[in-house]
């Protein structure tokens, strides 16, 4: 039976937690599938700044480190900024998946021109620098934000009527203004939108954790994993220190 890991970047649990397992029931996976999920530690309260980019990096890498030896079989990174996921892969050889990369991948594969909406202006920086790494900010048209301030743990619960509304008028300006032919999603914070918004518009719109979880599945399948040649393995790993690092900042914010 696979087994798929997913990351959650913020501290959550219980019915925050079922929020984010939500997007399984629309991944269509295998029934032989298993999918965990797995909140970290600690974290930034949202990634706005490079204090927060480095917070979010060690405490998802140190949430996925034991993943391996515990037989899971792949890796999937619960936020579209892919934060952990080149930390992850210099530390393990089953596969790790980030829904930003994948998602911008696999965009590529459907359109020419693409934009992404996302909550607030404050994630434009992740998105740009993801589609940098990859070399595609030419494809990508436009990134529009919605002006909502988001919630990396209730996500949209209860704030679906506005959130929808505003997602479906920023997308129409991607569309009609800017010229894209396919929307991607610019938080996994957003997934609860995705069906409403594929069955107002006209173009695809892409999902990324659901679609990140299908990659993995196809991936273990497959036995493709990163290539060692791309993310090497460190000469002498701290695991212990790092989980050492996750178990005073568990104690701190206590």
């Amino acid at each position: 039976m696979p087994r798929i890991l997913v990351i959650v970047p913020a501290p959550v649990s219980g019915q925050q937690l079922e929020l984010r397992k939500a997007q399984v029931a629309v991944a269509a996976l295998p029934d032989d599938v298993e999918v965990d999920f797995r909140a970290v530690r600690a974290s930034a309260d949202n990634q706005v700044s490079y204090h927060d980019y480095a917070l979010s990096e060690i405490c998802i890498l140190e949430a996925g480190l034991t993943a391996e030896e515990e037989g899971y079989d792949a890796i999937c990174i619960d936020t579209v900024s892919d934060s952990g996921v080149n930390t992850l892969r210099s530390m393990l050889n089953i596969p790790v998946v980030g829904p930003g990369r994948t998602a911008y991948l696999v965009a590529l594969m459907m359109c020419n021109r693409f934009s992404v909406v996302t909550m607030w202006d404050k994630w434009k920086p992740l998105v740009k620098k993801t589609l940098t790494e990859l070399q595609m900010l030419d494809r990508c048209v436009s990134i529009r934000a919605i002006g909502i301030e988001p919630n990396t743990r209730s996500l949209l619960d209860g704030k679906e009527d506005e959130t929808f509304a505003k997602m479906l008028e920023t997308s129409r300006l991607c569309i009609d203004e800017d010229g894209a032919e396919l929307i991607c999603l610019g938080s996994t914070t957003m997934h609860d939108a995705a069906e409403f918004l594929k069955s107002e518009l006209e173009v695809p719109v892409i999902n990324p954790g659901p679609l990140s979880y299908q990659v993995a599945s196809s991936l273990i399948r497959l036995q493709l994993t990163h290539s060692r040649s791309a993310w090497p393995s460190p000469v002498k790993p701290k695991a212990d220190m790092i989980h050492a690092m996750l178990d005073a900042a568990t104690a701190f914010a206590k």
